[in-house]
């Protein structure tokens, strides 16, 4: 019982003692609440405070926050307008700074430290050119912001009127600065005068751009050894370069293409009139068919030489510096341009001068000089296309294209002629009254184995050729080279023959018509056997059409001859029945008919080939020796020895006749069949002699 006190006494006072606690905690909690209520009635009298400062502070950002705007609205302004004042210095210190390289250049001596200056001065040229782009460019837009701003200021009064008057001020003077002098820095300044300095820099430099001496190249080397030369060194190119870069990017692209043009023409002239070309001034057909022969041929020649000359070295040379000197200026289009201005005046007095000879008339001599003329072309023609590719030579090109058009004409036309004149002369000019061989058939053998030869005979193929397919047509199949060189030369050997036949009908003794033949046919085998043109019409062809033919004339010849000799000394009945006289008047008969014949064989009948005669006196000798031989053995016993010749002299009187003929009838010399100048040679002695 007194434990169960104890427990409630003990629980009573802990109960007491939390309710004390309970009390200070409250008392505790109604000092904090008090304290809370009045720290609320401070931040409320803060917060007070703080709206009443905002509302002041307020007017001043928003000043602040104008001031910033204003500031950057001036500074977008001023800032480029100070740019372009510097950029006015900048002009000012470069055009002092060409004064002083211009000055430094005129005193100086030397062709490379000149040269080097003149790299400076260009780069100076350069950079006063951007910089008076940049004022032209910039000045505007700047002068016109700038007066925004004076304006605005002036008409909201953002800053106090001296600032707005001194930025009034500048704008004035930098307005007025640059409608003055920004065009006079650029067209009538230091600018403008420079680059006429330049100009005049330009033709200097190009004028001192020399060819090598061309005569000497023409007559020490070889067309394959022509080569061109550069014309300027690294250093001088380096300079015309960058002179025409800077002439075309200040409007004076038209000046430096004139001075081009015009200077590297008088020097490419210059050099080719070294050559003396005094010839290419006659070039129209009517001057050249006037020109002398001899004259005509060594001009056509010196055409041929001069023209490879020139494209070989003047020409690339020139091409090689326009690239260049002109190369980086629109994309290439320039220099292209300007070189075929330059080569089309060179070459235009070549053209016309190989056009006047295609045109002019068509005699038989000058076919290997218009064939030479071809063949040059076809060996440049390569390399002209190349030289002159593109757009820009396309005019020039065709010129040359048109030029060997009319060569092909020309060859062909003067061919085809030579064969038509064969045929007409069957009615002109007799035949030699000796029976020789004509100077026309002499000409026209000598003309066709020169045609025939290697040298010309590829360019007549191929020129005959061209001219098949342009009349029958690009697609057609047309025949082979050799087929129609062969067709050709054997339709002009056919004329020929007709015009043999046709002159033997012109004689009116019995056995001349003979002996020309003989000799002209024989003439023509023996010339061609075992040449080129015998190879190209065919060796079993030519002895079937000519040797045969000179062998059927040999023998009559000798029927109509001497054959009637022979038949006098024919005995029809014995010779114990005939009588002394009907002996002694046959002798007579042949020995007058033997002088007769011996006469008309030394004033009339030519056998001018030495072997062909030597032939025809055994011949002769074969036929009338015997015949004559058994006539007087048969009839010894009536004819007395000293009334009749022997044998033996009848042999050395014959071969008197055909010795005799040596005197008149030696061949005369005469010129190549290119000359033109006179009736071909007969080769004597070609080949071994072909016995009848």
């Amino acid at each position: 019982m007194a434990l169960a006190v104890a427990e409630e006494d003990s629980t009573l006072m802990k109960l007491e003692s939390a309710c004390a606690d309970l009390k200070k905690i409250l008392k505790a909690s109604a000092k904090m609440e008090d304290k809370l209520g009045k720290i609320d009635k401070n931040f409320d009298t803060i917060e007070e405070t703080i709206s009443a400062a905002s509302r002041s502070i307020a007017p001043l950002h928003s000043l602040a926050m104008t001031t910033k705007a204003l500031e950057t609205r001036i500074n977008r302004a001023v800032s480029p307008a100070l740019a372009l004042v510097d950029s006015f210095k900048l002009a000012e210190s470069l055009q002092h700074r060409l004064l002083q390289l211009s000055s430094r250049a005129s005193s100086l001596r030397d062709s490379q430290k000149r040269l080097k200056l003149l790299l400076k001065y260009v780069d100076c040229v350069d950079q006063l050119n951007a910089t008076l782009n940049t004022i032209n460019q910039d000045g505007e837009p700047v002068i016109h912001k700038l007066q925004e701003v004076v304006e605005f200021l002036s008409r909201t009064k953002a800053t106090d009127q001296f600032r707005t008057h001194r930025l009034r001020e500048t704008l004035v003077t930098l307005k007025a600065l640059y409608e003055t002098e920004v065009d006079a820095m650029r067209f009538e300044g230091l600018l403008d005068q420079a680059l006429l300095n330049l100009q005049d820099e330009f033709e200097g430099i190009l004028l001192q751009a020399r060819h090598q001496n061309i005569n000497e190249l023409s007559e020490d080397k070889e067309a394959d050894q022509m080569v061109p030369s550069d014309l300027a060194s690294e250093l001088e190119v380096q300079v015309l370069s960058r002179i025409s870069e800077t002439l075309a990017a200040n409007d004076c692209l038209d000046i430096c293409i004139d001075i081009f043009v015009k200077v590297r023409y008088r020097r490419a002239a210059k050099a080719l009139m070294q050559l003396n070309p005094d010839y290419l001034k006659t070039y129209t057909p009517e001057q050249i068919d006037e020109m002398e022969w001899e004259s005509l041929e060594t001009a056509i020649t010196l055409w041929i030489k001069h023209f490879e000359l020139a494209v070989k070295t003047v020409i690339v040379s020139e091409k090689r510096l326009s690239i260049q000197v002109l190369g980086g200026i629109m994309d290439g289009v320039i220099w292209r341009e300007c070189f075929v201005k330059i080569a089309d005046k060179l070459m235009a007095v070549f053209f016309r001068f190989g056009e006047g000879v295609a045109r002019s008339s068509k005699e038989p001599q000058k076919l290997f000089k218009l064939l030479d003329m071809f063949d040059s072309l076809e060996k440049l023609k390569i390399q002209f296309t190349e030289i002159f590719e593109g757009e820009a030579g396309a005019d020039i090109c065709k010129r040359f294209r048109e030029l060997e058009k009319l060569l092909v004409h020309a060859s062909s036309g003067v061919f085809w002629e030579f064969g038509l004149q064969i045929e007409g002369n069957a009615d002109g000019f007799p035949p030699p009254k000796d029976g020789s061989v004509p100077k026309l058939v002499r000409y026209a053998i000598n003309y066709l184995k020169y045609l025939a030869t290697e040298t010309y005979s590829v360019s007549m193929a191929k020129v005959l050729r061209t001219e098949q397919i342009w009349k029958a047509g690009i697609l057609s199949k047309p025949e082979t080279h050799e087929n129609l060189l062969q067709e050709a030369i054997s339709n002009v050997m056919e004329a020929l023959q007709r015009n043999i036949e046709s002159k033997r009908s012109y004689y009116k003794d019995r056995v001349m018509p003979h002996v020309f033949s003989m000799n002209t046919y024989w003439y023509i085998y023996m010339r061609t056997r075992n040449t080129e043109l015998g190879k190209l019409i065919g060796e079993q062809d030519m002895k079937e059409k000519y040797k045969v033919v000179a062998e059927e004339s040999a023998y009559m010849y000798q029927m109509q001859a001497w054959g009637p000799l022979v038949g006098l000394l024919d005995m029809e009945e014995e010779a114990n029945d005939a009588g002394v006289a009907v002996i002694r008047g046959k002798m007579e008969a042949f020995l007058k008919g033997f002088d007769e014949i011996s006469l008309r064989h030394r004033g009339l009948y030519n056998i001018p080939d030495v072997d062909l005669r030597e032939q025809i006196r055994e011949a002769t000798v074969k036929f009338l020796i015997p015949a004559y031989t058994e006539f007087l053995n048969s009839n010894s016993t009536l004819v007395q020895a000293k009334s009749y010749v022997s044998p033996e002299s009848i042999e050395g009187l014959l071969g008197q006749i055909f010795d005799g003929a040596d005197r008149k009838l030696k061949r005369r010399d005469s010129k190549d069949p290119k000359s033109g100048g006179g009736i071909l040679a007969s080769v004597e002695g070609e080949g071994e002699t072909k016995d009848f």
